[in-house]
C-alpha cells in the first residue's frame, strides 16, 4: 500500500515541468481519498520496505496531501511566472518529502527525511519570499534546525551501532540519563517550535510566500510534535521523570508569547505568534503522558493546521489588495470585502477555540490532561485560554472595523480565494461530526 502510494507519487514528477497545476491538484486529491479510505488500526498497517501507517501518522498524512492541494489552488496566481514549473516542483518535492516522514518507521529514516525537507522550503523562502530579509530568515530557519538535530543524528548512529536497529517498537533499553533525553528532545522542540527557541518562526513566516507559510504552519510544525509522540514510545521513562521542565517552560511560554501578540502591528506576525501559542499548548497535553492529553494534543494539531493555514490566507488576500499587512492600513474590511469578513470571524473564532471547531474539543482534552498531571496549571490555562481569545479578538476588530477610504461596498475576491478559504473552513467543523469513527 505505502510502496504503491510512494511510486505513485515518485512518478508524478514529470508533470510538474508542464506547467499544469490543476493536473498536479487533481492527482493529489486522489491520494488524498485513496489514503482516506484506508483501514488503519492501532498498530502498524500498510507495511511495505521500511514504511508503514498507524493511527498516529494516518490523519498527519490525510493533512499533509489536503494541505498540498490547497497549495497548489495558490500556486495559480503565480502561474504568468517564468520560473513557475521550478514552483510547482518544488512544492512537490516537499510533500513528497513529508509523506515519506510520516510514513517511515525507522528512527534515521524519518530524521534523514525531516533534515531533506528544509531543503525545499529554504529554497520557497528565498526564492519567492518578500524582501532582501528572506535571506536572513531562510538561514535562521535552516540553522536553529540543523544545530538542533545534529546531537540527534549523532545519538541515533550510536543507537544503531549498540542495537543494531532502529525500528519504532524495538526496545532500546532503560535509561535515565537527562542528556539522552534533551537530545531525543531538543530538535523537536526546536521545529514545535517551544519558546525561546521560536524566533526563527516569526521572520520565517514573515518573509515566505502564502504557500510558503501554509505548509510551514500547516504540516513543518507538526512533524515537531510527531516526533515528540516517537520519541516518547522510546524511552517512556525519561520522559516521565523529566517531562515537568519542557511542561514548565510551554507554561510560561504560552502565556508570555500570548502577551507578545497584543503588540504586534503586522497580521503575518500575530498569527504566526499565535502558532507558538498553541504549540505549547499542545506539547503540554503531549508531556502529561496521558491518553486525555495524547488525544487533545493530536487534535489541536490537526485544528491547528487547517485554521492556521486558512488565517495566512486570509492575511495574503488582503495584502494582494493593499499591498501592506499592518493594522494600521488594514482596516475597514467589512465594508470593501463583506464576503471575506465572514470567514475573518469564523477562523478568529477557531483560532480562540470556540465551538463547534475541532480546536474547541482538543482544548478541553488538553485541560483534563493538564489538571491531571499539576492541578494549579489550570489558572495558567484559563489565562492563556482568555488572552488567545483577546488576540483573536484584536486581530478580527482591527482589520476589519474602522475607517475606509472608499465610500461604498463591493466584493473584490476571486472564486479561486472562495474555494480555497472554504476548502479550509468545513474539515474543521467535519472532523468533529466522524470524531467517533475516528477514536
Amino acid at each position: 500500500m505505502m510502496m504503491g502510494l510512494f511510486f505513485y507519487i515518485l512518478f508524478l514528477t514529470p508533470i510538474c515541468f508542464f506547467c499544469c497545476p490543476l493536473l498536479i491538484q487533481y492527482s493529489f486529491y486522489m491520494i488524498f481519498i485513496i489514503v482516506l479510505f484506508k483501514n488503519y488500526d492501532f498498530f502498524f498497517c500498510g507495511l511495505s520496505y521500511f514504511f508503514g501507517l498507524d493511527c498516529f501518522s494516518y490523519w498527519l498524512i490525510i493533512l499533509t496531501f489536503y494541505v498540498t492541494c490547497l497549495m497548489y489552488l495558490c500556486c495559480m496566481s503565480y502561474s504568468l511566472s517564468l520560473m513557475f514549473s521550478y514552483l510547482l516542483f518544488v512544492n512537490y518535492s516537499l510533500c513528497f518529502l513529508l509523506y515519506l516522514v510520516f510514513c517511515s518507521l525507522n528512527y534515521l529514516m524519518m530524521y534523514m527525511f525531516f533534515e531533506f525537507s528544509l531543503v525545499p522550503l529554504f529554497i520557497i523562502i528565498v526564492g519567492w519570499g518578500y524582501q532582501p530579509d528572506r535571506l536572513s530568515s531562510g538561514l535562521y530557519l535552516f540553522f536553529y534546525t540543523l544545530f538542533a538535530s545534529l546531537p540527534l543524528f549523532i545519538f541515533l548512529v550510536y543507537l544503531y551501532l549498540f542495537f543494531g536497529s532502529l525500528f519504532f517498537d524495538y526496545f532500546f533499553g532503560l535509561s535515565s540519563s537527562f542528556v539522552v533525553h534533551f537530545i531525543t528532545v531538543f530538535a523537536f522542540m526546536v521545529k514545535l517550535p517551544l519558546f525561546m527557541f521560536h524566533f526563527w518562526l516569526p521572520k520565517a513566516h514573515v518573509y515566505s510566500p502564502i504557500f510558503g507559510s501554509m505548509i510551514l504552519a500547516g504540516i513543518l510544525l507538526k512533524i515537531g510534535g510527531y516526533g515528540v509522540i516517537r520519541f516518547m514510545f522510546m524511552y517512556e521513562y525519561i520522559f516521565y521523570n523529566y517531562s515537568y521542565i519542557w511542561y514548565s517552560l510551554s507554561l510560561f511560554g504560552s502565556l508570555l508569547v500570548s502577551l507578545i501578540c497584543l503588540i504586534q502591528g503586522d497580521m503575518k506576525c500575530l498569527i504566526a505568534y499565535s502558532s507558538v501559542a498553541h504549540m505549547g499548548l499542545s506539547l503540554m497535553g503531549l508531556l502529561s503522558m496521558s491518553k486525555v492529553g495524547l488525544v487533545g494534543s493530536y487534535f489541536m494539531i490537526i485544528g491547528h493546521g487547517l485554521c492556521s493555514s486558512g488565517l495566512f490566507c486570509l492575511s495574503n488576500i488582503c495584502y494582494e489588495r493593499f499591498l501592506s499587512r499592518s493594522f494600521f492600513l488594514n482596516k475597514g474590511l467589512i465594508g470593501f470585502m463583506p464576503s471575506v469578513s465572514f470567514f475573518w470571524f469564523f477562523f478568529c473564532c477557531f483560532n480562540m477555540s470556540c465551538p463547534p471547531s475541532l480546536n474547541f474539543f482538543s482544548e478541553i482534552y488538553i485541560l483534563i490532561s493538564m489538571l491531571m498531571f499539576w492541578w494549579s496549571s489550570c489558572f495558567y490555562f484559563f489565562l492563556i485560554s482568555f488572552l488567545s481569545a483577546f488576540f483573536s479578538f484584536y486581530l478580527f476588530c482591527f482589520s476589519n472595523h474602522g475607517i475606509f477610504h472608499n465610500s461604498y461596498s463591493f466584493s473584490f475576491v476571486t472564486l479561486r480565494e472562495y474555494l480555497l478559504m472554504f476548502s479550509h473552513f468545513v474539515p474543521i467543523i467535519y472532523i468533529i461530526m466522524v470524531i467517533d469513527y475516528i477514536f
